[in-house]
Parts: C-alpha cells; structure tokens; sequence
C-alpha cells in the first residue's frame, strides 16, 4: 500500500507546473459551494458514490476498544468504548476528501467532536498527534483539531462503522485531506509543538489543504 501512495506522489509531481497567473497560485476545484464556501469538488479530484478502502498497514484486531488522551493536558484519562459513547454525540454531514484523487459527498457520520475530547482531558496544546492501533499517527494543529466538523466518528451511513473502513472509531477531517484522519483511532496525544506524522515525515503536506491541491511537501 504504501507503493500506491508513492506512485500517486510522483504522478502528481509530474503534472505540477508553476502558476502562470496569480489565480493559479491557490487553485481551488469546482461545483456548487460547500459547507464552508469552498468549491465542492477540490481540485483534482473525482466524485464517487463509493468508498474506496486504504490503509498504510493491515486491519489490526481490537479486542477491546479503548482512547487514551495524554501528553500536554492537565486530566489525562483513558475513556473504554461505553464511557466515549456515553459523550455528547454529534449527527453531522460532510465531504471525505482522499490525496488519492476521489471524493466522497454528504457522508452522514455520528460520533464525538475532538474538541470536546480536548476539553474533557483540558489540554494546554498547539497540537495533537491522532494515534491508530495500527501504528499510525497523524498531525493536526489545535486550529484544524477544534473545528466542529472534526469527529471521532463511529457511524458512517447509518450503520457501525466497519473495521476496514477503520471501527468501532475513527476521526475525520472533512476540511483535509482524509490522511489527516486516523482509522481505528487508539490515543489523542497533545502536544507542546508540532510534530510530523507518518505520512508528513514521508513527503506529504503538513497542512493538507485540499482547496489548495497542497498534497505534497515542497
């Protein structure tokens, strides 16, 4: 799998040009606009009604879910699947956006905002490193972490979020590319600075805009 991402890295290093006006600078995408005010369809990408499965390592088999809030927080705390359940749940609508080029519109997910995760653990943090059970990890500044639209979700579609597809949770980050979201989400690490994750250390972009077609490290 991670042969696909590197091959998908190097066909768009290819078809990149430098911007010849400055409209080109921060291309956007095209079609009705979202949530947010941004274009739909981001630039470079595909519509699809599926929903394409991608992982950089195997499904891991969990036994017993359980999330773990530490580092730069005053009340650390580990939360078992009843007690994160048992949270404010939120019904939400949005778009799944994949650096592979498909996008996915007006998923309906359920689950718990990441903010108030943050409140709940009361981190002092810029960041927050996203933990999976698989071993990987992923980045976010507490800016992108806190917009109410990102979820640990554990619904998608009306039904329980499937394991291949990253349950019983994981998080979403529909104003990102979706690597910025872990599957099968395991610790929320707080943190005191920025720290690059998996795919940032191996040449993606550390602020995977996707209006901005910003996919990959300069």
């Amino acid at each position: 799998m991670t042969n696909f991402f590197v091959r998908a890295k190097e066909r768009f290093r290819a078809l990149r040009r430098k911007p010849e006006t400055a409209s080109e600078v921060y291309p956007m995408g095209s079609g009705e606009p979202n949530r947010h005010g941004m274009p739909k369809l981001p630039i470079g990408q595909l519509a699809t009604k599926k929903w394409p499965v991608l992982h950089s390592n195997g499904i891991p088999t969990i036994e017993a879910w359980e999330l773990k809030l530490d580092g730069a927080c005053r009340q650390p705390q580990t939360l078992g699947l009843e007690a994160f359940m048992a949270l404010e749940q939120t019904h939400d609508v949005s778009d799944f956006h994949c650096v592979t080029t498909w996008s996915r519109f007006d998923v309906p997910w359920v689950g718990v905002r990441l903010r108030l995760l943050a409140e709940l653990c009361g981190a002092e943090a810029s960041h927050v490193m996203l933990h999976g059970y698989d071993g990987y990890e992923t980045n976010l500044s507490m800016e992108q972490a806190l917009q109410p639209d990102v979820l640990l979700v554990h619904t998608a579609d009306g039904a329980p979020l499937t394991s291949e597809h990253g349950g019983p949770v994981r998080a979403i980050t529909p104003r990102l590319y979706a690597w910025k979201g872990a599957k099968w989400i395991a610790r929320l690490e707080f943190l005191q600075g920025d720290r690059p994750g998996f795919w940032e250390r191996n040449g993606y972009s550390n602020s995977a805009d996707p209006w901005r077609d910003d996919r990959f490290s300069s």
